[in-house]
């Protein structure tokens, strides 16, 4: 499959990286960045490479494409390549607005070509297999989830000041960098966020003035949340336990595991894992997005979902700001 991916920075770059080590794709680039298309193009021994999108779409055909430029163009973008016939993932988050997005999806609709969105934490095979235990009734329905996470920025992206981190308005701040994530997890195992409040801060993180630390408390219909992520501690973790009637149920993605309790103090039963490294996720995303567009699978979260977790952070910042409780439609 001839995919293009627009935009070589660090996530785009290993986008590059594991769709090529599918053995699935053949991959051409779009950078403006002059030095860093030429060292794209180089390290992979790509053969095309372009300095805009426009140039690309004129100078050669292209089944899919994947778009990792920061977040408010994901949806012009998007919305361009659909015009050209051409299946998009879209990196996470989706946007950082609404606009533009009934457009796309009328133009995906009538061409009949697939979205994703690009959230990787459901291309872990342990999230999958504690979601598929939960989903199958196994434990019976969730009554609570609480997420948990949090990391040393710093050490994991010393350059997060110089990005689009450093401004809400391309995407950045903790909400819609991180939160995110574990708001799409919680949503992926309990349904969609329906209600919230919020609180934020700025704690830490040096020469940047956005969150670094949130709460958020949250409804899915029923079932109760409650979620917690900062980005200075030093602790790598990220853990979600769903308390269901037949047991409580948790994921220990930092330990690369999940398990459950069902009886009180009868300590944890943990289901096998084998190791993994990070580029295998992205690699089996790569991979699961070929096959929506090539058998007709299911996406691992679609448009629909990405659009979802993108009103969760939209509503988690109203929330703040507002000082009150959030509803959000379907």
């Amino acid at each position: 499959m001839e995919i293009l991916v627009i935009g070589t920075g660090s996530i785009g770059e290993r986008h590059v990286r594991c769709f090529l080590a599918t053995n699935r794709a053949q991959i051409a680039i779009v950078e403006p960045n002059e030095q860093l298309r030429n060292t794209i193009r180089e390290r992979y021994k790509l053969q095309h490479a372009w300095p805009t999108l426009d140039e690309a779409l004129a100078r050669h055909k292209f089944q899919a494409a994947v778009i990792a430029t920061p977040a408010p163009l994901h949806i012009p973008i998007a919305t361009r390549l659909a015009q050209a016939g051409v299946h998009v993932l879209i990196e996470k988050p989706l946007s950082v607005t609404l606009e533009g997005i009934p457009e796309l999806q009328s133009i995906l609709a009538e061409k009949k070509l697939t979205a994703v969105t690009a959230y990787v934490l459901r291309s872990y095979p342990v999230l999958a297999e504690m979601r598929q235990a939960i989903h199958e009734g196994r434990f019976g329905a969730p009554l609570q989830i609480v997420g948990v996470t949090g990391q040393n920025f710093p050490t994991y992206r010393p350059a997060y000041a110089k990005t689009y981190y450093a401004s809400r308005a391309s995407g950045g701040g903790a909400v819609q960098d991180a939160m995110t994530h574990l708001m799409n997890t919680a949503e992926w195992f309990g349904g969609p966020v329906t209600r919230l409040v919020a609180d934020l801060d700025h704690k830490v993180l040096a020469d940047v003035n956005v969150e670094d630390t949130v709460h958020v408390i949250a409804r899915h219909g029923a079932t109760m949340g409650l979620y917690s992520l900062n980005q200075h501690q030093s602790a790598n973790e990220f853990t979600v336990t769903v308390i269901c009637p037949k047991a409580t149920v948790r994921l220990e993605l930092h330990n690369n595991r999940w398990g459950w309790m069902e009886k009180p103090d009868s300590g944890w039963n943990y289901a096998p894992s084998t190791p993994l490294e990070r580029d295998t996720a992205f690699s089996s995303q790569a991979s699961a997005f070929m096959d929506s567009i090539e058998h007709a699978k299911a996406p691992r979260c679609s448009l629909a979902e990405g659009l979802q977790t993108l009103k969760v952070n939209r509503a988690i910042l109203a929330s703040v700001e507002s000082g009150t409780w959030q509803t959000i439609q379907g």
